[in-house]
């Protein structure tokens, strides 16, 4: 019998200290970056966008691929190319965490949506208050100090 799985992952991550070093004209270049490492990872990215302090993807993993592997991954493969290249000058880390957040495929296109307008909503909502958002629409506990 084959393995069969429909998993969703919307996947959000910051830069260190959510310092806003990703500049938005070279943002484009990150994600067909890291839409790379999804694909030879045998997954499947539906969207991907972010800000200058964090990205968003929304992605399904081959089921052999670990969620915590694949993100280790897409970090460090990023850190590095983005210093090789001096992509964002200002760039030094990516932060230690991340959220990792299913979506039904019912709500697939609604995510992708959002993903994909994070500037236009980053006008009203910042990025801590937006992870915050996230956690708890998930039912997911935090630590309150690590947005302070």
């Amino acid at each position: 019998m084959s393995t069969y799985t429909q998993i969703l992952y919307h996947i959000v991550f910051s830069t260190k200290n959510r310092e806003p070093v990703l500049e938005k004209q070279k943002l484009g270049e990150l994600y067909r970056y890291i839409g790379d490492i999804v694909q030879k990872r045998d997954g499947h990215l539906y969207g991907i966008g972010g800000a200058a302090d964090h990205v968003h993807l929304l992605c399904s993993l081959h089921p052999a691929v670990a969620l915590t592997d694949l993100v280790k991954e897409i970090k460090t493969a990023t850190s590095s190319w983005i210093k090789s290249e001096n992509i964002f000058p200002d760039f030094g880390y990516w932060q230690s965490g991340y959220g990792a957040f299913t979506c039904s495929p019912d709500a697939k296109e609604h995510v992708v949506q959002y993903i994909m307008n994070q500037e236009r909503h980053h006008e009203t909502e910042s990025s801590p208050d937006e992870l915050k958002r996230l956690l708890a629409e998930s039912g997911i506990e935090y630590d309150v100090e690590y947005f302070e």
